[in-house]
């Protein structure tokens, strides 16, 4: 394999089809590995996260004229000043990270990468290859480990947090009868209660383009009702959000969903299609109409749709809140792993 370095996503985009193609053929293969989600999150490096100075290293690997990997990275400070190259998109904002490439060709890949990363003329100098949300089931927990034990290096892997996931039977009464009792009567009769309440529940997704901005806007606004989200959503957050929702409305895989109650918007879903799987990104919900519980209800419909059209799972991303396990959340982890030379 032959490495190079690119600083800047634009140097690369010759090549944008063949990464996402490679992507289709990785072991995580998730939306926040896409050249175009990448490249937005770097404009405003996560939402502000980073710094301005922070900088590209976007690593590419080939045989020949074949692009057969890519190790997204970036250079930045970390704690107590410590110089780290790190996955584009960590932490916050982006679930899932990974290496793009062939779980074939991952530990070749890694040797190489690694070889590469140390060569002072390519790479700016580092202390820590410090790599975050790693899924469980990605090949690339055992062979980073691997790698560091071959040189003797220090490894570290830590969990971050639970990401649970529902497998859809493609039928919603299946689905209902495949989770607790308890709950599945709790769905229920949070449905009644709009139905035999004196308003209208509707449900729709956004698919004009001309009405994005202002759909995505009034997303983060029910969003913001929430205090502990309220800080979170900084102008360059909104900025990473509304970047988000173009790209993924741009390739055909935003899911915008909003539950509304007479024609008034009461709670939102920021969701996508990809992979054959639905991945609920954030969501909000307007606080004047908790009586009817619209972020269950908005979630019921979801999932009812995304069994009607064939959606193989429902991921919920990261976090471990309780409602993700009534609606029959499978658990799993996401991991942090630290080499040091």
């Amino acid at each position: 394999m032959e490495f190079k370095r690119y600083n800047t996503f634009e140097a690369l985009a010759s090549f944008k089809h063949d990464w996402n193609h490679l992507l289709e053929k990785c072991a995580s293969q998730v939306p926040f590995l896409t050249y175009d989600y990448l490249q937005a999150w770097w404009q405003t490096r996560g939402g502000g996260e980073w710094p301005e100075e922070s900088e590209l290293v976007l690593i590419a690997a080939f045989e020949g004229e074949t692009l057969v990997g890519i190790a997204p990275l970036f250079h930045a400070e970390i704690i107590l000043g410590k110089p780290a190259l790190m996955f584009v998109g960590a932490i916050e904002v982006s679930d899932f990270l990974d290496f793009i490439v062939q779980p074939d060709n991952l530990a070749p890949f890694l040797s190489g990468l690694v070889d590469f990363l140390l060569d002072p003329n390519e790479v700016p100098q580092w202390e820590l290859l410090d790599l975050s949300n790693i899924l469980e089931e990605s090949p690339s927990l055992v062979t980073l480990q691997a790698e560091a034990e071959r040189r003797g290096w220090a490894h570290k892997q830590v969990p971050l947090q639970s990401s649970p996931y529902i497998p859809l039977p493609g039928n919603f009464d299946e689905y209902l009868a495949g989770i607790d009792k308890k709950q599945r009567h709790e769905i229920r009769r949070k449905l009644r209660n709009v139905e035999q309440s004196l308003v209208e529940g509707g449900f729709y997704f956004v698919e004009e383009e001309d009405k994005l901005q202002a759909e995505t806007q009034a997303f983060i606004d029910m969003m913001a009702q929430d205090p502990s989200k309220k800080e979170f959503l900084t102008d360059a957050m909104q900025q990473h959000l509304h970047n988000t929702a173009q790209v993924a409305f741009d390739n055909g895989w935003l899911q915008l969903s909003f539950f509304t109650l007479d024609g008034e918007k009461a709670a939102a879903n920021m969701s996508f299609k990809f992979n054959n799987r639905l991945w609920l990104y954030n969501s909000g919900w307007e606080w004047e109409y908790r009586e009817f519980s619209p972020g269950w209800v908005l979630l019921t419909h979801l999932l009812e749709w995304a069994n009607e059209h064939g959606i193989e799972e429902f991921d919920f991303m990261r976090g471990g809140e309780t409602y993700k396990y009534k609606f029959g959340g499978i658990d799993r982890h996401i991991y942090r792993v630290t080499l040091t030379p």
